[in-house]
């Protein structure tokens, strides 16, 4: 397939290169797409991404990627999965068996378990949690600081940033607090198996997968036996409303895993370095700490960078022939910059208002359904940091994540700067 406009990017140019990604978003490109070509054929060797095709468009203006999130019913998740691209050594039924996810599903099945999986992310349910979160956020920041190095430096993503996500999903689903090294863990090798530092293969990261299902198929089994007054009880034994099935909470806590810790713990990453490479911006903050600042922060690091779609039928959309079957990649880095909807996108601005960003998803079935809670985890993390180390200072480059559609921080080195009593 060729595209009738080739926009002036090098041969080869994919947008979902985990080379590429590991070294930065690629902003400037998406600009030029914005620009030249917003619906663009982007052509791959067949099976790079573990997909037996040739590329996919790649969506890159705001209204574009709400446009395609809002109409699943030309748009889906569930024929080639919501992951844009995969291992080229992963295999069909591998890929297939992620349809059980409820990321990957389309309406009506998607309807269903959103209606049932929703009970446990209601304003009230989230409410609930702030109290012992702002404890942990709290007690998160004064470990950093006790276990810093002689010199004062440590890496914010192990010590700080990793350490609220992986809370707050216990809290929520009730894993006792010696079992949630466990879930880091293997949420960590289903995310990073793109990056050779981690020495993590395809199967590895099944294996993992595989972990958490087991673990969380027995804690519903355990909740069906004995019901208690906890957000598992209400998904899995609850009467006469539907509930799920043990195998769909299993998979419903990877979806937790990977969407609410890995996403939750690179806006954090990205949110702290934001502020010490904008030191006005962190100044603000600790002195105002104005509500709008974790949407920004959101925007700015867009710790999801793409996602898919594939086309359910043949459609002209972006002034493109889009084919049934063929593959739509929504880059929401791209959207988020767009400067149709934000005024100077450029800059980092914790006081942005309104701030109708899409890194929560592009709106429709499959908008994120616990931004509430990530927006409560950033509030706290960073009220903590901002009244227990207001000095913190950056003292390295962030070392990224090598993955295709994730913007990871791996590692960023900090240092601890004046203390307050």
């Amino acid at each position: 397939m060729t595209c009738p406009h080739l926009p002036p990017l090098p041969p080869g140019f994919d947008f979902t290169d985990p080379d590429l990604l590991q070294a930065r978003v690629p902003l400037p490109e998406f600009a030029e797409m914005r620009r030249t070509a917003p619906v663009w054929w982007c052509a791959q060797p067949r099976g790079i991404s573990g997909f037996d095709d040739e590329g996919y468009w790649a969506v890159t203006r705001h209204a574009d990627v709400k446009y395609v999130s809002t109409h699943p019913e030309l748009f889906s998740s569930n024929t080639n999965t919501a992951i844009i691209r995969f291992n080229e050594r992963i295999s069909r039924d591998q890929i297939d068996a992620q349809k059980l996810i409820m990321l990957n599903m389309d309406p009506p099945e998607h309807t269903r378990v959103r209606q049932i999986v929703q009970r446990g992310f209601t304003p009230r349910a989230i409410r609930s949690l702030e109290n012992a979160l702002r404890d942990r956020a709290r007690s998160i920041v004064r470990t950093a600081t006790e276990n810093a190095g002689d010199d004062g430096s440590f890496d914010f993503v192990t010590n700080i940033a990793v350490e609220l996500p992986l809370q707050a999903i216990a809290e929520l689903i009730g894993v006792p607090q010696e079992d949630r090294v466990k879930i880091f863990d293997w949420s960590n090798k289903m995310a990073a198996y793109d990056d050779p530092e981690y020495a993590i293969t395809e199967e590895v990261g099944t294996e993992a997968a595989m972990e958490i299902v087991s673990y969380a198929m027995n804690l519903a089994a355990a909740r069906k036996e004995c019901p208690a007054k906890d957000i598992v009880s209400q998904l899995v034994a609850a009467e006469d409303e539907g509930n799920l099935a043990s195998d769909e909470f299993g998979f419903f806590v990877i979806l937790l895993a990977v969407a609410g810790n890995e996403t939750t713990r690179n806006a954090i990453s990205h949110g702290m370095h934001a502020f010490l490479t904008h030191p006005e911006q962190w100044e603000l903050y600790k002195r105002e700490r104005p509500r709008t600042t974790a949407e920004e922060i959101v925007r700015w690091a867009t710790p999801i960078v793409s996602f898919q779609r594939t086309a359910t039928q043949d459609l002209e959309f972006g002034g493109q022939k889009i084919k049934a079957g063929d593959r739509v990649g929504l880059f929401y880095s791209s959207a988020n910059n767009d400067p149709d909807v934000f005024d100077h996108p450029e800059r980092f601005d914790i006081t942005r208002d309104p701030n109708p960003h899409l890194g929560f998803g592009g709106g429709g079935p499959h908008f994120c359904l616990g931004k509430s809670l990530a927006v409560l985890e950033i509030d706290l993390i960073f009220n903590a940091i901002a009244d227990g180390l207001p000095g913190l200072r950056l003292t390295g480059d962030p070392r990224r994540l090598r993955t295709a559609w994730l913007n990871g921080i791996k590692e960023l080195q900090v240092s601890l700067g004046p203390r307050t009593s």
